[in-house]
């Protein structure tokens, strides 16, 4: 390996000793990247265009799956009621969605990060799809990598393991090392993204069907419909088409690790991809190893702390997406490693939060306000970044909602009163056409992934003094940024958490909560609509 120190460490945030240099000016697949994601982004409008019913047999094949999931599930399993009934669907689903393919294992893997949104049963089994879905066999490996690469695998790669590391949605990724035959890197450990050979093919028919069936749900699911099902689609289809190229998952992965580096955060590393060895279907990079993000014992064992880990991560994330407009897009335990030395490693670049200048400082008004409890900026800030119309009253808004309105304490609530409050407040936001944009759907997104990972990691933070310590950080670092862009004058920013004590439900007189404490609150307030679930079961039984 090549001891770089400087180099390419100047402008990005990779490993202290790297298999090769990475020079922007020399790599060999840069050339028509930003073609190529115009190309695909004009090519979206077309593939959830509405129109007639797509080609009946895919049509057929959805249907035939999930109706299959959900009718043995009534049939069988919904007897048991409770969470075991809950389970039994969830992986009844997740199998159909791996028979399925690409593009609906690609929707278990949303699903996956949304602990705390989705039932924690349906989100154990669909993280199942993150790297234990079937793997393709070696022989088609072999002859995908041999037909991007135009060379016999063995003129590349002096070892290439048949048996992946992981295997999900869009590809599968395997352990090699490098032809030592005069190539960048040669006899250095590197991991092989594969993609599935026709995986573009089934996610564009998946796409189309998707798009039809799509307004036949408009008002059906309630909750969803919060970002309506047509726009779900086209968020989605924006999402998972740049996936399909692994030429922008690589620029993708020296942009965020670019803006890592200009924003000093020294607590993150990327893997450098490689300088030649990058196509359409097949990306080589370097590998990086560590714990797995869930291996408390293993983190802590080693000397890490836990909460600092959880502060960076907070910080960088923040940082890259309101200071530079870019933030990796599809944070969750597989795609992250804590190394030995206490940094964290970003993997899997798919997925790319990418904002223009007027949402980059959407996001920091956003973060600005919510720090200082301003919640008509608050408000400004989620309508300039596409969730609400651009006419909306957003003084309208704040007193139909209550927003400017001590918040009723969900533990105090009976379910009844519960289901109510939440059904009204999403009856009014859809009535003032409320949806949910691309890139605050992967901000949202990311945002419940770092709630999991401080109860994972750091069940005992103070989440008060940790906003705080963000609200400070930022005032003190980025003064010249507030002062330029918001006319904010951090000297006189006051830091004031009653609207992030208001948005977890607690009392504003409360000094200090931490995560355990929010838990706490979320099973008891979970167990009583299980209660409620179960009662209205046995009404229903009798009844009948």
């Amino acid at each position: 390996m090549t001891d770089l120190h400087a180099g390419d460490l100047d402008v990005a945030a990779f490993s202290d000793h790297g298999p090769w240099l990475v020079d922007l000016d020399e790599l060999e697949w840069m050339d028509r990247v930003d073609t190529i994601r115009s190309a695909i982004h004009r090519q979206v409008p077309d593939l959830i265009a509405p129109g007639r019913m797509p080609a009946g047999r895919r049509m057929f094949d959805v249907v035939r799956h999930l109706g299959t999931a959900v009718g043995s599930w009534y049939l069988t399993g919904r007897r048991r009621g409770g969470s075991e009934s809950t389970a039994d669907l969830s992986h009844r689903l997740r199998v159909a969605a791996e028979t399925l393919g690409p593009t609906y294992i690609k929707l278990g893997q949303i699903i996956s990060s949304g602990q705390g949104v989705f039932p924690k049963e349906l989100v154990n089994e669909f993280i199942k799809c993150r790297d234990q879905v079937p793997s393709e066999s070696f022989e088609t490996v072999r002859r995908v990598v041999e037909s991007d690469l135009g060379k016999p695998l063995e003129a590349v790669f002096s070892e290439f393991d048949e048996t992946p590391l992981a295997a999900a949605s869009i590809a599968q990724v395997h352990r090699a090392v490098l032809a030592d035959n005069g190539q960048p890197g040669g006899g250095g450990e590197v991991v092989v993204k594969v993609q599935r050979p026709r995986v573009a093919e089934f996610v564009h028919q998946d796409l189309r069907v998707m798009a039809w069936i799509a307004p036949f749900m408009i008002g059906r699911i309630p909750v969803s419909s919060l970002a309506n099902p047509p726009a779900l689609v086209e968020v989605f289809a924006e999402t998972i088409a740049e996936e399909l190229d692994f030429r922008l998952e690589a620029e993708n992965m020296l942009d965020v690790a670019r803006s890592l580096r200009k924003l000093g955060q020294t607590a993150f590393v990327i893997p450098r991809p490689h300088p030649q060895l990058v196509t359409r279907r097949v990306l080589v990079m370097e590998r990086l190893s560590g714990f797995n993000f869930d291996d408390v014992a293993g983190i802590k064992g080693a000397g890490i702390d836990t909460h600092e880990i959880v502060k960076t991560s907070m910080i960088g994330f923040l940082e890259g997406a309101m200071l530079h407009g870019v933030f990796h897009g599809d944070l969750h335990g597989g795609n992250l490693f804590v190394q030995t030395d206490g940094r964290t490693a970003l993997f899997d670049f798919g997925i790319t939060g990418r904002l223009s200048d007027v949402k980059r400082q959407a996001f920091l008004r956003m973060l600005v306000s919510g720090m200082t409890s301003d919640i008509r900026g608050q408000l400004a800030a989620i309508r300039d970044l596409g969730a609400l119309p651009a006419d909306t009253d957003l003084d309208r808004v704040i007193a139909d909602l209550g927003l400017d309105q001590a918040p009723l304490d969900p533990t105090q609530l009976s379910p009844e009163q519960l289901i109510h409050e939440l059904q009204r407040f999403v009856k009014q936001l859809l009535g003032y056409g409320a949806s949910l944009p691309k890139e605050l759907m992967l901000f949202v997104k990311n945002m419940v992934f770092v709630d999991a990972a401080i109860g994972t990691l750091a069940p005992d933070l103070d989440l008060f003094a940790h906003v705080t310590e963000i609200a400070t950080y930022f005032a003190t670092n980025h003064a010249q940024t507030l002062m330029a862009e918001l006319g904010v004058n951090p000297d006189e920013m006051e830091v004031d958490l009653t609207s992030f004590k208001d948005s977890l439900g607690v009392d504003r007189e409360l000094e200090t909560v931490t995560y355990a404490d929010l838990q706490a609150r979320r099973e008891l307030i979970q167990s009583r609509m299980r209660d409620h679930s179960k009662q209205k079961r046995r009404r229903f039984r009798f009844t009948g």
